[in-house]
């Protein structure tokens, strides 16, 4: 039977996460986090990805997405496959295929606490400050020292909820 490295467990890390007593504690987590999920299992998958990465910073979506498509093809269960292709869309303005992309992600990971923020992001910019505010909220408790997300959370909430008087 295998050993599991207690930091390579994700049960694990989210557990860290927390209750991670401050930022820096918490990027740390994350990082760890990201690095384990990027982890495909697959040569082939690993190389689309880097191509991926390599046309998304040169800012060809269009051989990016279709790379990602390969990827989420060959490995349907690679979260992340789908998560960079979500990302992707968003680029592109297509926030339709995004959110389903995303959809995809939560169903096999509902922790990604980057695909539940960008989710978040995403109905807020198309004017859902309702369920923007439950996707950022959702991302909170499972990363309660996200960048920014505090923030939003509070101006949304004074939004869609109203300020006590």
């Amino acid at each position: 039977m295998e050993h599991d490295d207690p930091a390579n467990n994700l049960d694990t890390l989210f557990s860290a996460l927390k209750i991670a007593p401050d930022e820096t504690s918490s990027k740390a987590i994350e990082e760890r986090i990201w690095a384990l999920w990027l982890i495909s299992g697959s040569d082939t998958c690993n190389l689309l990805m880097a191509r991926a990465k390599v046309a998304t910073d040169a800012k060809d979506y269009d051989l990016a997405l279709k790379l990602l498509d390969a990827i989420v093809e060959i490995k349907p269960d690679y979260v992340e496959g789908w998560n960079r292709r979500a990302t992707i869309y968003y680029l592109k303005d297509d926030y339709t295929h995004a959110i389903a992309d995303i959809g995809e992600v939560l169903a096999r990971e509902p922790r990604h606490f980057g695909a539940l923020s960008g989710l978040g992001q995403m109905l807020q910019e198309i004017g859902d400050d309702k369920d923007a505010l439950e996707a950022y909220r959702k991302a909170l408790v499972i990363d309660p020292h996200l960048e920014h997300v505090p923030e939003v959370v509070k101006t949304l909430t004074d939004k869609v909820e109203g300020r006590d008087i």
